[in-house]
């Protein structure tokens, strides 16, 4: 069974975002916990999609622009080790990111926000930015999303065998680095989206036993 269907779910969303972009506004990751953004919205691209960490009362697919899926941030505490770093998802630069779009609960996103920073902003391999995300009914939203750092020494370029070398072989905190890979990209196939980066990187760990 394919476990990455080629829904008609995900051409209708491609369709429809194919002729519009969105608008980038930075976020000062620096920030004082009182001053950062009171988002409705926060975009999900990898674990976040299937273990947000936090209460929402809606969510569905959306899609930003500028920004692809990829692995590119090296990890030494939730999926690796400082001794056998092991590699996750971020946002790069360009083309576009098919992911999940959560709407915050008023009375709790203040502590969303807070837990979301706690989680991802840990040693600057992130950048907290505010983007358009456009749903599946044609609504654009303004969306907190964490981007890869280019500056920060855990922003690397890997070849995809690497790729799959650490994630085979890493774990950290969290757990197993390839159960991360495999589990987003299993989520994101339930809802009927393809990405080819992460379809390959799935299937050679599936066929290397890692399930």
């Amino acid at each position: 069974m394919n476990p990455e269907p080629v829904s008609t779910v995900n051409v209708l969303i491609m369709t429809a975002f194919d002729s519009l972009h969105g608008t980038v506004v930075a976020a000062d990751p620096s920030e004082p916990a009182s001053s950062r953004p009171l988002t409705d919205w926060v975009f999900g691209y990898g674990s976040l999609i299937w273990d947000p960490g936090f209460e929402f009362h809606e969510t569905g697919l959306a899609q930003v622009h500028g920004y692809h899926r990829t692995f590119c941030i090296r990890s030494t505490r939730y999926r690796g080790t400082p001794e056998q770093p092991g590699v996750v998802l971020g946002l790069d630069r360009g083309g576009s990111c098919i992911g999940m779009a959560f709407r915050l609960r008023p009375e709790s996103r203040r502590a969303a926000v807070d837990a979301l920073y706690e989680r991802e902003m840990t040693g600057g391999v992130y950048v907290a930015r505010q983007l358009s995300a456009i749903l599946v009914d044609g609504r654009r939203v303004q969306a907190l999303a964490f981007v890869a750092n280019r500056s920060s020494a855990s922003y690397e370029r890997l070849n995809d065998d690497e790729i799959v070398r650490r994630l085979s072989a890493c774990c950290g905190q969290r757990g197993r680095n390839r159960e991360y890979a495999i589990r987003t990209w299993h989520s994101l196939a339930a809802h009927g989206v393809h990405c080819p980066h992460l379809g390959s990187v799935g299937r050679r760990l599936l066929e290397t036993g890692c399930d």
